[in-house]
């Protein structure tokens, strides 16, 4: 174990995100159905079981976690979590994914716990098509959310953006337009074939990253740059701006070659892909063994040479994975 995790294609995995819980106060239409069952709360790990699943991956190499949903600050005692993983030796990049709504009441006390970066999902600054959007969701709690993480001392805040062709993609050069502003990072994401939704075509809604940089460049010339986070983006800079525009692109950029990344969920599965069902029940581990953490990090160990080589995301709008993405973790 002391080689780290590495997978049957050399591969070095040192980022792993957590997922702290299946619940969202939003239904954003790409993530999940409108009427939702979530998970009974004993098959839910505890904050201490999550914990130590941090301390095993850290204690094995991973340098990054990221916390991530449903939506991870409707978790009770969620600081408590925060300030246990900010304390991890060897962690080098504590991130969150959060839809915002909660960063008011949440900010201070996530930055005060060790908590170093967050991303924050916006897919509209129009608030009656946010409303459509998210089906729950209040922009202006978002916008103050936002504020109010700016005010806790977080840097390089990121908004994340799902373009959707004849949903939102008229709105990029306003995303952009607003994130260079506020001084934020932004990355833009294809659409992911996860969970059967209703809402809408994924075949007739899919915006390829191509196709939102174009439309960036009508008023903004993108410059390539080296830079990156330890995630799946590709990231441009402006001349005029220090804002980096990033995208993500499981379709038409498949980034699986140098894939760093595993997930856990908030049921215990290490999923070895975000697009495949390749997985490890570490909750079996951790409840037939409560403390031990030697067998723990082995389990994850052992689990590695499952990681396939690719995904095989497609674009006709087939589902490829039946769990929805809030299953699977931001």
């Amino acid at each position: 174990m002391s080689d780290g995790l590495v997978d049957s294609f050399g591969r070095r995995v040192n980022y792993v995100r957590l997922s702290v819980t299946d619940r969202c106060d939003f239904r954003c239409v790409y993530c999940m159905s409108e009427e939702m069952t979530f998970l009974p709360r004993a098959q839910v790990l505890t904050l201490e079981e999550i914990a130590q699943v941090a301390r095993a991956f850290t204690e094995l190499g991973v340098e990054k976690i990221r916390l991530t949903g449903g939506e991870p600050l409707v978790r009770r005692n969620i600081g408590e979590l925060v300030t246990r993983i900010g304390a991890l030796s060897g962690l080098k990049d504590f991130a969150m994914t959060t839809n915002g709504a909660g960063l008011r009441r949440h900010a201070v006390e996530l930055r005060q716990a060790g908590l170093k970066r967050l991303n924050v999902s916006l897919d509209s600054l129009d608030p009656q098509r946010f409303r459509r959007l998210t089906r729950t969701g209040d922009l202006s709690r978002v916008l103050d959310g936002i504020e109010a993480a700016r005010e806790a001392g977080f840097e390089r805040i990121k908004l994340n953006a799902v373009v959707l062709k004849g949903r939102n993609e008229d709105e990029v050069l306003d995303l952009v337009t607003f994130a260079r502003n506020q001084q934020l990072d932004i990355s833009f994401i294809e659409e992911m074939p996860l969970g059967d939704v209703s809402d809408h075509s994924r075949a007739e809604t899919y915006c390829s990253s191509d196709e939102v940089r174009a439309l960036i460049e009508q008023r903004h010339p993108l410059l390539s740059t080296a830079e990156a986070t330890a995630g799946p983006s590709r990231y441009f800079r402006m001349e005029d701006s220090d804002t980096r525009i990033g995208f993500i692109s499981p379709h038409s950029h498949n980034f699986c070659a140098s894939c760093n990344r595993v997930r856990v969920t908030v049921e215990g599965r290490l999923l070895l892909c975000l697009g495949n069902e390749h997985s490890v029940d570490l909750r079996a581990v951790l409840r037939r063994y409560p403390g031990d953490i030697e067998r723990l990090k082995r389990a994850i160990v052992e689990a590695m040479p499952m990681k396939p080589e690719r995904h095989h995301f497609t674009t006709d709008g087939d589902v490829q994975v039946v769990r929805f993405m809030n299953m699977t973790g931001g």
